[in-house]
């Protein structure tokens, strides 16, 4: 995935602000294409003369925008290194509740890619209706293709992502500018709702209250990827804390901005369609307001559809730099895999990249890459996330005591307490909807990484320096394995007497016509080593070899037991197609037996 990068080469692959905000800040900005959608998509239950309401509800939600961002820049300060949710619960509300957090991101993040690649797609198919049979492929195609960039390194994916991000808030805030001068001044208008039958009033029986909240949590959307900033802190330039806040208080303000300028623009519209994704006449809301502004078919339509399309694409890049990140914390302490901690030649964690494709391909297939299918999945594990940092940051500060501590505590305090609200509003409102979903899979991740934790436990206290000398072995059995007689097993035959023991050439019959030659052979080039002969009544190489290995082993339990086998290594891969890995075979089979060791020295082959 292009030339390595050398350790001492890291400082270089740091971003600068500018593209730390394309890096780290797509995800939350991209969600301007669909969270408002997904609020009017509840609203119409009730009625078009609800829609409205969503100015309301946007309000809301910038106001906890900001609230969340400005507790997070207290996160920031606190965890220079990186303080993410799974850091800060880990270090202040114990390790079993750091990997709720943990495993809350990790879903979380795979639900960023499946959804923005999902939204991506339909803005694709708005503009191309041709396409919309192509969800699957073109959702699978576009998360090869982020994968593939941020293999090939940070730095250089950073630089892919400026310009459709810069892009998006350029014709975005030219749409909203063009929008408002159109509608100021107007009255709002009551706008012809045009839904799939039998939509429309489905919930009317159900309290406003509780339409409201669904609609709220749905716009609750816009939210996520908020947290990125303060996990990636290290991946900025220095002064790496100034540099993160910066970034974290600007995505605040183009979120807040666009998101209200859309949902105003929206308001004083007088034509609505509202579809789910898998109609094939479905329209994003995004698209709609750029025909209401400039005109169906319009340059600057298509321009807000191909940046849009692209800001949402890319926006699942949040989640490839900070999926792999949480995972490296998770493996450092034994809560994954080792190897998810490594960074690979081009300084990014490649397993962690590889991971997140894989589950967001089968998440996309599962879910038939419809976006309204995805959407009520999503925000459980962002805000379980929100909830448990906010509360580790209070933790912190009433421990550190630090300066202006009290304040500190009133703000994460105070947005710990919003974000468990909406955390039970979400849950309560989008449980029939696919929440439950979250509900099952976030302890089941749980308890399969606390499963990691105590193996890992278990590995290290059986390997755990023992000052007490192991005792020796009573001696040394070779068994040199003869298929037939050729320059490779003689090469081998001398590696065997080189070795101190009792050496013994062990042959399998398969077939009783070849043993006669075979044994002539063996007296000519090798009769200093007696040959023991084993019978195979089944056809079996590796059982005969097993039997012969475990009498000796119950002889003297003490023996050590090394088992050669000559190796033939081709120099072409297709020729490598001819041979068979009797050693693999072997080590797989004997590798659960103490005191046994299998040796295979190689010839090579032209």
């Amino acid at each position: 995935m292009g030339a390595p990068i050398a350790s001492s080469k890291a400082h270089h692959e740091k971003l600068s602000p500018g593209v730390g905000l394309a890096v780290f800040a797509s995800d939350s900005l991209s969600s301007v294409a669909y969270a408002t959608e997904a609020i009017l998509a509840v609203l119409v239950l009730l009625g078009a003369q609800y829609l409205g309401l969503q100015i309301q509800i946007s309000l809301a939600i910038i106001a906890l925008i900001a609230i969340i961002a400005f507790s997070y820049r207290q996160t920031i300060r606190a965890y220079p290194m990186g303080g993410g949710s799974y850091v800060v619960a880990s270090d202040n509300l114990g390790p079993k509740v750091g990997v709720i957090a943990g495993s809350a991101l990790l879903i979380d993040y795979v639900l960023t890619v499946a959804v923005s690649v999902a939204a991506g797609v339909a803005a694709i198919t708005s503009a191309l209706p041709q396409l919309h049979p192509y969800l699957i492929q073109l959702c699978v195609l576009f998360i090869a293709l982020l994968a593939w960039a941020n293999l090939r390194g940070m730095k250089e994916s950073g630089a892919i992502f400026a310009f459709p991000t810069y892009g998006f808030v350029v014709v975005m805030y030219i749409m909203i500018a063009v929008g408002l001068y159109k509608v100021w001044g107007t009255p709002p208008a009551t706008p012809i709702v045009l839904t799939e039958p039998g939509k429309m009033g489905s919930e009317a029986n159900f309290p406003i209250w509780f339409v409201l909240a669904r609609a709220f949590a749905a716009g609750c959307t816009a939210l996520t990827g908020i947290e990125a900033v303060s996990d990636g802190t290290q991946s900025f330039r220095k002064p790496e804390v100034k540099n993160a806040s910066n970034t974290l208080v600007r995505m605040a303000v183009i979120l807040s901005t666009m998101f209200i300028g859309m949902g105003y623009i929206i308001w004083h519209m007088p034509q609505l369609g509202l579809y789910s994704a898998k109609n094939p006449a479905f329209r994003t809301v995004s698209s709609q307001v750029a025909t209401f502004v400039f005109g169906n078919g319009s340059r600057m339509f298509f321009a807000v559809q191909i940046f849009t399309a692209l800001i949402l694409l890319l926006a699942a890049n949040t989640a490839f730099a900070d999926f792999p990140r949480v995972c490296s914390f998770l493996a450092r302490d034994n809560f994954l895999p080792r190897y998810m901690a490594r960074l690979g030649d081009r300084l990014v964690f490649h397993n962690g990249i590889i991971l997140l494709a894989v589950s967001a391909v089968a998440l996309v297939v599962i879910f038939h890459g419809e976006l309204d299918t995805l959407l009520p999945l999503y925000a459980v594990g962002v805000f379980t996330a929100f909830t448990l940092s906010q509360s580790g940051m209070v933790a912190h500060w009433l421990k550190s005591k630090e300066a202006g501590w009290r304040t500190s505590v009133a703000i994460n305090g105070t947005g710990a307490f919003l974000c468990f609200i909406v955390l039970l509003i979400i849950l309560i409102t989008k449980f029939k909807e696919g929440a439950w979903i979250i509900s099952i899979i976030l302890p089941v991740l749980y308890f399969v990484l606390m499963g990691i934790h105590r193996r890992y436990d278990s590995i290290a206290k059986q390997l755990e320096q023992s000052f007490t000398e192991p005792e020796p072995f009573s001696g040394h059995v070779v068994l040199l394995l003869v298929p037939r007689v050729n320059r490779g097993i003689l090469d081998a035959l001398q590696y065997a007497q080189n070795l101190k023991g009792d050496v013994q050439a062990v042959h399998v019959t398969i077939n009783e016509k070849t043993l006669p030659d075979l044994q002539r052979q063996w007296q000519k080039y090798g009769d200093e080593v007696p040959l023991v002969v084993l019978q195979s009544p089944y056809r079996s190489f590796i059982e005969p070899v097993l039997g012969y290995v475990d009498e000796l082993r119950e002889q003297d339990p003490n023996t050590l037991i090394t088992v050669i086998v000559s190796e033939a290594v081709s120099t072409k891969w297709y020729q490598r197609l001819l041979s068979e890995n009797v050693a693999l075979q072997l080590r797989q089979a004997l590798a659960k037996r103490a005191n046994v060791v299998v040796a295979n020295p190689r010839y090579f082959l032209n």
